[in-house]
């Protein structure tokens, strides 16, 4: 974990990639800063490392200077606007072809590096009245996401979400107008989207792109963006984008991770799995950790990967590992939750700490030494009022960094409870009782 070290600090990671063709792993970070209108998101740079993480190597978020004010494409020099500050400029994909990184970032566009972040290029998509571009068009429009008093329109394809490379000379980039293709490594465009296709993708705003190599198959999180036609979904092709199917209807799709010829969709409602291209999905039935017997109470879920025949889903909740047997999301589970070890078998604490049971779920930690224990947790109020008994002689098996239980701040008539202190009680076995301190405040 790199959280709190240098060059991270307490930033968010926002994207990352790895570049197996020189070995190097990169994250883009942000963190929230004070605007004119509230709290923004500003991008806070990238990071790479090429010796697995033993050292880093840090290059600030790309930003433009004042006098940026045109972009050469082709025989056309067109408007744009520069992007000189970090608000709202942070990246959210990284994708890589042989000598290049590209990223996307909302304000920032598409953008590419090929001296490892040193400098980067602006890179000109086609604006939302056409639907490609080539060097050798006579053009005339600004590339800027948003109108204003430097470029009269603004343009939903130059605000940039995701990015893949599916070979050395061709990329996907999605965007809040649809999917941009090039097949000549970012020269030239070509636009697919809900509009200008016979079998288009569901809708504009492009979330998330994925490649399958096993079927050499494009999968995009396709969200509603300005058209009431438009719909949320998954549009896949297996034709380069002349032709979209399309899935899972009105889910909120975040990612997508495949297993051989398995896709995985990582949504709002769960990590829905497909063994024929997406004729039809199975979600995997209570996720329950092997050692622990913990389970992971969420729906929401980030990521998807795998590696050989294991099976990894990000959540909003945890991080799950499942190595897979023959049979479609049967096999054994491992839950990790992001917190700090234990420093002693008699020690406990909760998290996160004060809590809104009307917005999370309270962890509690504890260890039962490494072996299998009978656990019961209690909470009272301040005044040692009984309130609820969470788990009564559980079977747990958790050593100084397991998996946490966890109360959803209800009592045991299933209200949730007034603000205010709480306590719990953690008995294992026939040992000395664990006692911790929570603060619920909605």
């Amino acid at each position: 974990n790199f959280f709190g070290t240098s060059p991270f600090g307490n930033d968010n990671v926002s994207a990352i990639g790895y570049d197996d063709s020189t070995f190097t792993f990169w994250a883009a970070t942000a963190r929230t800063v004070e605007g004119i209108a509230g709290d923004v998101p500003a991008g806070t740079g990238l990071k790479y490392t090429t010796d697995n993480g033993i050292t880093w190597a840090s290059v600030p978020q790309p930003i433009d200077a004042a006098t940026d004010t045109t972009v050469e494409y082709g025989i056309n020099i067109l408007q744009a606007l520069p992007v000189t500050v970090t608000e709202q400029n942070l990246t959210f994909d990284i994708a890589f072809t042989p000598g290049t990184v590209w990223i996307t970032s909302f304000a920032g566009g598409l953008r590419k590096s090929t001296d490892k972040g040193e400098s980067w290029q602006r890179v000109v998509l086609p604006p939302d009245f056409l639907n490609s571009i080539a060097r050798d068009d006579t053009l005339d429009f600004c590339l800027s996401p948003v109108a204003g008093s430097f470029c009269g329109e603004g343009n939903l394809n130059h605000r940039v979400f995701s990015v893949i490379s599916t070979d050395d000379t061709t990329l996907y980039v999605g965007t809040a107008d649809g999917i941009n293709k090039s097949t000549d490594n970012g020269i030239s465009w070509v636009k697919f989207n809900h509009q200008n296709q016979n079998e288009p993708i569901s809708g504009n705003f492009i979330t998330a792109l994925g490649y399958n190599d096993f079927t050499n198959s494009v999968w995009a999180a396709t969200w509603k963006a300005e058209d009431p036609n438009e719909y949320y979904g998954v549009s896949s092709s297996d034709n380069g984008g002349s032709s979209w199917k399309t899935f899972l209807r009105d889910e909120r799709t975040h990612n997508f991770g495949f297993k051989n010829f398995d896709v995985i969709a990582a949504t709002d409602n769960g990590a829905f799995r497909s063994t024929n291209q997406g004729n039809s999905w199975i979600l995997p039935n209570s996720i329950v950790d092997e050692i622990s017997n913990v389970s992971l109470n969420t729906s929401v879920y980030f990521s998807a990967e795998s590696e050989g025949n294991t099976v990894w889903l990000g959540s909003d909740d945890g991080l799950v590992r499942l190595v897979d047997n023959t049979s479609l999301w049967n096999g054994t589970w491992k839950i990790y939750f992001a917190s700090q070890p234990l420093k002693a078998p008699d020690e406990t604490y909760a998290y996160p700490n004060p809590f809104s049971p009307r917005m999370e779920q309270l962890k509690i930690k504890y260890s039962t030494g490494g072996k299998e224990a009978s656990v019961t947790i209690r909470i009272y109020d301040f005044g040692m009022n009984y309130v609820r008994t969470i788990i009564q002689n559980a079977q747990r098996n958790k050593d100084l960094e397991g998996a946490p239980d966890f109360w959803d701040g209800k009592d045991d008539a299933g209200t949730i409870v007034p603000n205010g202190v709480y306590l719990y009680r953690v008995d294992v076995d026939s040992d000395t009782p664990l006692f911790g301190k929570i603060i619920v405040m909605q």
